[in-house]
């Protein structure tokens, strides 16, 4: 039986190759403008900077996560990016450079869950963080920051959503809320939302489960939050975002069922939707988590960020038609074809041969399907020194000094 690639897992292929490019060009650019600057961290890192970071009563660190033992320690394919870069925060004590702390990264994560349009067990995201920042502001330039990202990749039919999940002291008067507003009717409810009831009540209100969601319609979950108020700080820090996105001319809807899938998060928290992915159509998430620093090391250092499905982008985006050769050799003496291609490529020039010494009209047919330009070098062209340069649009073809044409490619 032949080896294929694991369930939840894809190839990126060459001709899928530039879009993922576009997509990376796209987060550099937009990422430098914003002085965010790259980092790599670890793919895998020690089991318990999740259970700490993300929180041992989420989907992720519960069912979700790939660890495995080695000499005696748990180690974890990372689910999650932002755990990471706060303990590369802290191991490197960059709390002591210029605040705040602006950084972006890229790569792999993994996650056992069920495969599907957009999502993969071995999955990639481009995200950013924020330390040092406690102002709404923040959280406002984050969110455009995202936004830009996203338009830049040509990215329509998007909705912003917000939501203020408030201090520690919020937070915990919102979970008491929904426990009293979900008690009477939990027994109607998923197996999912009864575990969670006990160890994580705000995720909750993220059930996918259409009788839940009408279970919690029937009852006015909705409204009776929505009358919970935040504290004095709190409201001036959503009121604050909201002007300042308001400003920015960020379109955004609220939305109080909005808690995202980690337990570090407070106050603010947004996501980014397509009404192009179906039910699970959340392309980037995000909030503020002022106490994951603290909950990892030893100091108080507020942070902002927010991460997107690389996978989920790529499938949105309208596709570009793979990028030609500048040129293609043809010749019938693969040594001086060799040659020849390796002086255009010095030339900063993008080109390639045929290795197979096929005649001269298969050459050309092939270089008509892989470049703009084909570079015909026979017998006659190497005894005058010439090149016949075809172009392969419009077949005109000229004869040109060899050592004149390649100086004009510089």
């Amino acid at each position: 039986m032949a080896i294929k690639a694991q369930k939840g897992t894809k190839d990126i292929l060459p001709a899928e190759n530039a879009d993922w490019q576009k997509i990376l060009d796209s987060a550099r650019e937009v990422f430098k403008a914003a002085n965010f600057k790259q980092i790599v961290t670890p793919i895998f890192e020690a089991t318990e900077l999740f259970q700490r970071g993300v929180g041992d009563s989420t989907d992720i660190v519960n069912k979700e996560m790939y660890s495995f033992e080695k000499s005696g320690h748990s180690l974890t394919l990372r689910p999650e990016n932002t755990a990471g870069v706060v303990r590369a925060f802290l191991e490197h004590t960059m709390a002591r450079d210029i605040q705040p702390v602006k950084l972006w990264y890229f790569g792999p994560m993994f996650r056992y869950e069920r495969p599907q349009a957009g999502r993969q067990r071995q999955f990639h995201q481009i995200g950013v963080e924020m330390f040092g920042a406690s102002d709404a502001s923040a959280d406002a330039d984050c969110i455009y920051t995202a936004v830009k990202f996203i338009e830049k990749i040509g990215l329509k039919n998007l909705t912003v959503e917000i939501n203020s999940l408030g201090c520690n002291d919020c937070r915990a008067k919102l979970r008491n809320k929904i426990k009293s507003l979900i008690e009477p009717f939990l027994g109607d409810l998923c197996d999912d939302c009864k575990r969670r009831f006990e160890t994580n009540p705000l995720r909750i209100l993220d059930c996918k489960v259409p009788e839940c969601k009408e279970l919690f319609e029937k009852h006015k979950v909705l409204e009776n939050l929505a009358n919970l108020e935040l504290c004095d700080d709190c409201t001036q820090h959503y009121t604050e975002l909201k002007q300042h996105l308001d400003m920015l001319n960020v379109k955004y809807v609220e939305n109080p069922f909005l808690v995202r899938g980690l337990d570090y998060y407070t106050k603010t928290v947004f996501e980014i939707k397509s009404e192009n992915l179906g039910s699970q159509n959340a392309v980037c998430g995000g909030g503020r988590y002022d106490n994951l620093v603290e909950t990892l090391g030893s100091i108080h250092v507020p942070a902002v960020g927010w991460a997107v499905g690389v996978e989920r982008l790529y499938s949105l985006m309208e596709k570009q038609e793979p990028e030609k050769l500048d040129y293609f050799v043809v010749s019938d003496n693969i040594h001086e074809a060799l040659k020849l291609a390796n002086e255009i490529r010095e030339k900063g020039k993008t080109c390639d041969l045929d290795y197979s010494k096929r005649k001269f009209a298969k050459q050309i047919e092939k270089a008509g399907k892989l470049a703009n330009t084909a570079v015909i070098i026979g017998e006659n062209e190497l005894n005058s020194n010439t090149l016949t340069v075809k172009n392969l649009e419009t077949f005109e073809q000229t004869s040109v000094s060899r050592d004149e044409y390649l100086n004009s490619l510089n």
